[in-house]
């Protein structure tokens, strides 16, 4: 009788820890969820912007969620927070912008949504996801942008401006595409950097693209000192037509980032952030009486 207990006893517990184990890696094998956060620079490319700007001291910050599809797809969406900005004063003498004396700064948002590419297969298991890897991306996204700048120590929109007399839309649709690297950190986080051009269809993200107008043609002072800033400088106004910018190209910008990704527990947004595997506590141990049962 003692013996049959027993045997009963190691087959219960064999069995128990079979499912545990199981249902332990069913629930490490769901992890297809991937939250991320960054931060990094933002850099911008117009007629404010000088040769070599690659790499401009403006900040970013991300967060978004990744799902992959396949071993090596990924789809993410992402909304984004940065700067961008540019100046006549900074330019070179050689490039002859200093007398322009036009410049810009904004605070800009944007939501994307792209695929990725990775160059090597994550494994069977999102844990045997390999130490290091390279991915491309690129998709589609909306920007919400509003230039300003500051004259006589005040901050002023210009789009209402209309600097040149033309009233754009302050949101566009981009091109976001790039290149990371990705490393493993540990079994549910990795670190990647990343570098991701954004093609616009806009060239009012820095407000000049044009020609200047005759000071008749402005509803009021203030839009056209901010429309033609070279008397602050010194130098005579621009006539009628005069070349204000290039509208033969949009602008552009280019996010760098250091992202941490996340894989994020089963049924997150239910609420559930573990599985469990039992419904009740198990005891430690056992008692049973002289017969050989167990004590209630």
């Amino acid at each position: 009788m003692k013996k049959s207990v027993l045997v009963g006893l190691v087959v219960g517990l064999l069995a128990s820890n079979l499912a545990t184990a199981q249902s332990f890696f069913a629930m490490r094998r769901s992890r297809s969820l991937i939250l991320t956060v960054g931060t990094g620079t933002s850099s911008y490319f117009g007629e404010l912007s000088n040769n070599g700007d690659y790499l401009q001291a403006n900040p970013n910050f991300h967060a978004g969620f990744q799902y992959y599809l396949t071993s090596r797809i990924a789809v993410r969406t992402e909304v984004s927070w940065f700067q961008l900005s540019g100046d006549d004063a900074k330019a070179s003498v050689e490039s002859g912008r200093r007398g322009r004396n036009l410049s810009f700064s904004e605070n800009d948002f944007e939501i994307s949504a792209v695929g990725i590419y990775n160059l090597f297969p994550q494994g069977r298991s999102f844990y045997q996801r390999p130490a290091f890897n390279v991915y491309g991306f690129a998709g589609i996204g909306l920007l919400y942008f509003n230039p300003t700048t500051m004259y006589q120590g005040k901050k002023y929109q210009l789009a209402p401006q209309h600097t040149e007399l033309v009233n754009y839309s302050l949101i566009t649709p981009v091109i976001p595409m790039g290149i990371g690297v990705r490393f493993k950190l540990g079994p549910f986080t990795n670190l990647s950097f990343e570098g991701g051009f954004r093609k616009t269809f806009t060239d009012y993200l820095d407000d000049v693209s044009t020609v200047h107008h005759d000071v008749s043609k402005f509803p009021n002072a203030l839009a056209y000192a901010l429309s033609d800033r070279r008397p602050e400088v010194g130098l005579a106004p621009k006539p009628e037509g005069a070349i204000r910018g290039n509208p033969k190209t949009y602008d552009a910008y280019m996010l760098y980032s250091v992202k941490l990704e996340y894989y994020l527990p089963v049924n997150f947004f239910q609420g559930d952030r573990g599985q469990k595997t039992f419904k009740s506590k198990r005891k430690a141990f056992y008692r049973y009486n002289k017969r050989g049962g167990l004590r209630k």
